[in-house]
């Protein structure tokens, strides 16, 4: 090929024309393009692509965009655009760097009459698109891991208390770098338990226990379900001008979803003491339910009954009393000369 550009001989006063590189996201399902850049497609002189296989081609076809499976170097792009012409690209997921790469260096040569270049985003990431990412990589490290592909249920209990705790201490540290990292962590945990349940009963039906199986997309409906319910607020006719006015709401209809027979129901009695001595104070106070705190020897009843008191007061006797122990740690530390763990 001649390595002089076509264009460089170009009268003066020839238009240049334009080139267009359309992105998409491979987030967005395929076909699905902005007005701008359906617009743009069909206004081109030229439509080029040098992946066969790009996922947009059999949507642009039926739409009547004629596509070239051509992957053109710069020299040639600029020479396609002369008199004037429009020439959109459609670049492979991975980009095309050795193309934008010879557009920059013609263009920084000044040797070159240029085109008018233009990236286009023919759609774009919608909030929590990567999450999808999330959920690819996960499938396929489930797959392949040696690991990741024998862990169950059972075995990842102790990964899902230690993100949590290492989630709360980077809330008290106040280590915004911590918390973004231990919030994945956590989120890595829900979609690992998804991933593992989407394969009861060997990949469609029931297991041996009469389990069926469910999918990370089963768990984000659910909640979805849930909060739409129980904020009747916000996507319903109720009104709710106070936090105590939300919560009414939130214990009314989380009333009506769970038919329980104890407001002790539902209530979790592996969690720290602490908090389960303030859960069942709470519960019972939130119901009204008239019941005096046991009484007996030992320090585990004098911690039920501050328990009690804290929660009553509006106090999470947990968070309090690891307040404190933190204080205490660094005290114990100047004591024995430790400079101050940060």
């Amino acid at each position: 090929m001649n390595d002089t550009p076509a264009s460089a001989s170009a009268a003066p006063d020839e238009p240049t024309g334009r080139i267009v590189l359309l992105t998409a996201s491979h987030r967005v399902a395929p076909g699905l393009l902005s007005w701008p850049a359906w617009q743009t497609l069909h206004a081109a002189d030229r439509v080029l692509c040098a992946d066969p296989g790009h996922p947009q081609l059999p949507y642009l076809r039926e739409a009547g965009v004629e596509v070239e499976q051509e992957g053109p170097d710069a020299h040639e792009l600029v020479a396609a655009c002369a008199g004037g012409r429009t020439v959109v690209v459609l670049p492979s997921g991975e980009g095309d760097r050795r193309l934008t790469d010879g557009l920059a260096r013609l263009a920084g040569s000044g040797r070159v009459a240029m085109p008018d270049l233009e990236l286009l985003p023919g759609s774009y990431d919608l909030p929590g698109a990567r999450l999808l990412d999330l959920v690819q990589v996960m499938d396929r490290v489930r797959r392949e891991c040696p690991w990741t592909s024998r862990q169950t249920h059972e075995g990842l209990v102790k990964y899902a208390i230690e993100e949590a705790y290492e989630l709360v201490e980077a809330i008290e540290d106040g280590d915004r770098d911590a918390l973004r990292e231990e919030l994945g962590d956590v989120l890595l945990q829900v979609v690992f338990h998804a991933r593992i349940a989407e394969e009861a009963g060997g990949g469609g039906g029931e297991d041996e226990d009469g389990a069926e199986p469910f999918s990370i997309d089963d768990v984000a409906g659910d909640l979805v379900d849930k909060l739409i319910r129980r904020h009747p607020h916000v996507f319903g006719d109720a009104t709710a001008d106070s936090p105590e006015d939300v919560s009414a709401h939130w214990q009314a209809t989380k009333a009506v979803e769970k038919q329980r027979d104890s407001v002790t129901d539902g209530i979790p009695l592996g969690q720290p003491g602490l908090a389960l001595a303030a859960k069942l104070a709470g519960r019972a106070r939130a119901a009204g339910v008239a019941v005096e705190l046991p009484r007996g020897e030992g320090i585990g009843y004098e911690l039920l009954a501050l328990a009690a008191r804290a929660e009553a007061s509006g106090t999470d006797p947990e968070t309090a009393l690891r307040a404190a122990a933190r204080v205490y740690r660094d005290a114990i530390r100047a004591a024995e000369g430790v400079e101050d763990a940060g």
